[in-house]
């Protein structure tokens, strides 16, 4: 029973190796990466009616030749973590991978063709995976969203008061802008990218001069502070996700075991531990030779007496 469970462990190890070798190694990351943009590209050529009606069956078999690669690339990374399989799990982006080349298998995922090519076109986003930039940058997005929540609660509720204010001065003069509270809360939120405000001021000063201060409040609050606010975020969540890729690369790279020992660096080695040696005896041979010879009584500690014994 013990062997066999030795066996089976030594096969997953051996298992593991081989297809961490393959998936870790830079023309398979190239390969897949490859297809990626190809599958890309035959996305978009699908968007032409006249060539899906013309190479119909092509393209279909060409979108299963891609779902079978992916699915080859994701079992030999699933294999890469046959003697850890939770270290698969624990990676997002496996997770993603996963979730993305399996989905199609799905029935009614298989069967719906809006939510297969939403799906196919998600197989753009693995693209991270190969871009440590592109991957930095979405984990950036992701650790922003907090503070992005609170962003849009305060612009919310700034969108509301300055709507309110515009319905009640600029209603009977400009319903077309300020006539319903969804109206004014839509011109403001264009008007935060400063699109339309020079007619918007002039039309708020046909009605009154004091508008003037509405509209520059309103963009000092919304378009300089709020916004630079929120850019505040998105750069800090990205110095934060470079912080947390430098710390998963440094990990990584001491979690990889030491590089193998070659049979000639092993040779190397082995010579010059003997020429060492050898450096080390003759040391010791020449510090040797520089003490006279004692003579034999003396080396035993005996002193002859004058008669000639002891």
């Amino acid at each position: 029973m013990t062997d066999d469970i030795t066996t089976r462990l030594t096969t997953r190890q051996a298992l593991a190796e081989r297809c961490r070798a393959l998936t870790e190694d830079r023309w398979f990351a190239i390969l897949v990466f490859a297809l990626i943009l190809a599958n890309a590209a035959v996305l978009g050529i699908e968007t032409y009616s006249g060539v899906v009606h013309r190479w119909h069956e092509e393209l279909k078999l060409v979108e299963h030749c891609f779902l079978a690669a992916f699915t080859i690339e994701i079992l030999l990374r699933v294999c890469a973590h046959a003697d850890r399989p939770r270290d698969f799990f624990r990676d997002p982006w496996n997770l993603f991978d996963l979730a993305v080349v399996l989905s199609p298998f799905l029935p009614v995922v298989r069967e719906n063709g809006t939510i297969l090519r939403l799906l196919r076109l998600a197989r753009v986003l693995r693209t991270a995976r190969f871009l440590p930039q592109l991957r930095i940058f979405l984990v950036a997005v992701g650790r922003s969203l907090p503070g992005t929540f609170s962003f849009l609660i305060i612009g919310a509720l700034l969108l509301y008061v300055y709507a309110m204010v515009g319905w009640v001065f600029f209603a009977d003069n400009d319903p077309e802008h300020f006539g319903s509270l969804g109206r004014a809360v839509l011109t403001l939120f264009l008007l935060m990218t400063l699109d339309g405000l020079g007619d918007a001021v002039r039309a708020g000063l046909g009605i009154s001069r004091w508008s003037i201060v509405y509209y520059a409040s309103y963009v000092l609050l919304a378009s300089f502070v709020l916004v630079n606010v929120l850019i505040g975020v998105v750069i800090s969540s990205l110095e934060e996700a470079r912080e947390l890729e430098r710390e998963q690369e440094e990990a990584r790279s001491a979690a990889e075991p030491p590089p193998a020992v070659t049979g000639d660096e092993a040779e190397r080695e082995l010579r010059e531990w003997i020429v060492a040696a050898r450096r080390a005896l003759d040391d010791l041979e020449a510090s040797l030779q520089r003490f006279p010879a004692r003579p034999p009584h003396e080396a035993e500690g005996t002193v002859p007496s004058p008669s000639g014994h002891t």
